[in-house]
C-alpha cells in the first residue's frame, strides 16, 4: 500500500512540475468583438473575411481608410524557467523554520526496535486467599 501511494504521489509532483514549466500560446481570432476561433499552440483559423476585403485595388485604397472588423489577439503564457531554489535565498526564521519541521517529522515515523513495557520487571503477588470468597463477591 505505502508503495502504491508513494507511486502515485511522485507522478502528481511530475505531471505539477511539468505543467509549470510549459510555454505555451493562446490566440484568439475575433470578427467585431464577438469571438470566431480560439486555438492553443498554433494560429487561429480565421472567419474568412479577409478573402473578401482583397476584391480589387481601388476598393483596397478605401478600405485602408476603414477599420478592419476582423483582428487577431495573441497571449503568450510563459512557463517556469527556474526551478531550483537555493536554500541560502532562505532567510534565517525560515531556515529555521524548516530544518526543525524536517527533523520532527523525520523523527515522527521512527519506530522503536522492541516493545517496551512496565510490567515486565515486576512479579506477580502470590493470592494466598480468594479475594472473591473472602470480600464475598461473586460475579453472576
Amino acid at each position: 500500500m505505502k508503495s502504491i501511494l508513494s507511486k502515485i504521489l511522485s507522478s502528481v509532483l511530475a505531471v505539477v512540475v511539468f505543467f509549470s514549466t510549459v510555454s505555451f500560446t493562446i490566440d484568439e481570432h475575433y470578427c467585431g468583438d464577438q469571438l470566431v476561433s480560439l486555438s492553443v499552440f498554433t494560429k487561429a483559423d480565421s472567419c474568412g473575411m479577409e478573402m473578401a476585403e482583397k476584391v480589387s485595388t481601388t476598393e483596397k485604397c478605401n478600405n485602408i481608410l476603414k477599420k478592419q472588423c476582423c483582428h487577431n489577439k495573441t497571449q503568450l503564457v510563459k512557463g517556469q524557467n527556474e526551478l531550483q531554489t537555493s536554500f541560502s535565498d532562505l532567510t534565517f526564521s525560515q531556515q529555521l523554520f524548516l530544518t526543525s519541521f524536517v527533523y520532527s517529522y523525520i523523527n515522527l515515523f521512527e519506530g522503536f526496535d522492541e516493545e517496551v513495557s512496565s510490567l515486565n520487571s515486576y512479579e506477580p503477588d502470590l493470592v494466598v486467599k480468594s479475594i472473591h470468597k473472602l470480600h464475598e463477591v461473586y460475579l453472576i
